[in-house]
């Protein structure tokens, strides 16, 4: 039977045109994909955020010189990655500037409450049938519950700049097609590409958000094993998870590639 659900998940892997510096992964690193979907294995309140990335062993706060502010961390494997990427687009004239990393629960509860609070009294929301699913589904255009975000993970990365547009002329144009064509080499790939055939659901197109997949990989199958609706709460609008449907629409509304 492991050696049945080993070749399923190694097909699947490979169908979907996946690559990792080296263009292959192991055998030793799909079985611990496997394995990660083992509850047993799962450290749901790492899954869901609920630690403090500077007092876990894993994790290193990111120097300033990478970054856009202070205080952010990634984990280890991750910044090692992006060290080696950095150096390349420097070659290329092109500078990655980290502007947002690991958010725990906490820190992701506070963006989307701030969010919560300030639709109260938008016009657009007070006509809805529904006033409460109306802010949850504005919100979710780019934020995540908490609970459910891929930020909580250390492995993904906001580069340069918070707007789509940014990145389709100038510098922007040139670090996002960079991004796009070398990313991969280095382990990281686009999360949220534009909704179309191969992305149905999940959060707006962000070109600027990118995921260290040999690590995020893992937590993603975890999470779609064993994170449930149920278990997103603890915030305002949290009732709003279960009838949206978070992990199937959100959580794994991902561009494919990332799997």
């Amino acid at each position: 039977m492991k050696i049945y659900l080993l070749l399923l998940l190694t097909l699947s892997f490979n169908a979907c045109g996946n690559t990792n510096p080296s263009n292959t992964y192991t055998l030793k690193e799909e079985k611990i994909s496997l394995a990660a979907m083992d509850t047993s294995k799962v450290d749901l309140n790492f899954l869901m955020g609920k630690f403090d990335p500077a007092q876990n062993p894993n994790f290193v706060k990111i120097p300033l010189q990478y970054a856009n502010h202070e205080g952010m961390y990634l984990q280890k494997e991750v910044f090692d990655a992006f060290l080696k990427m950095y150096k390349a687009a420097k070659k290329d004239s092109v500078n990655l500037v980290i502007i947002s990393a690991t958010r725990n629960f906490d820190a992701q509860k506070g963006i989307w409450e701030r969010k919560w609070d300030n639709l109260q009294t938008d016009k657009d929301i007070l006509k809805a049938t529904d006033k409460d699913i109306a802010i949850a589904k504005k919100i979710l255009e780019f934020s995540s519950m908490p609970s459910s975000s891929r930020h909580h993970w250390g492995t993904d990365i906001d580069f340069n700049s918070l707007e789509n547009s940014w990145f389709e002329k100038g510098d922007g144009k040139k670090l996002y097609t960079w991004l796009q064509k070398k990313g991969p080499k280095f382990g990281f790939y686009l999360v949220y590409t534009t909704k179309g055939k191969k992305r149905l659901t999940g959060y707006n197109e962000e070109k600027w958000h990118y995921t260290y997949k040999p690590l995020s990989k893992k937590y993603t199958l975890q999470a779609r094993e064993n994170l449930k609706d149920t278990m997103i709460s603890g915030f305002k609008g949290d009732h709003t998870a279960v009838k949206l449907d978070i992990v199937k629409n959100y959580v794994l509304g991902i561009n494919p590639d990332c799997y």
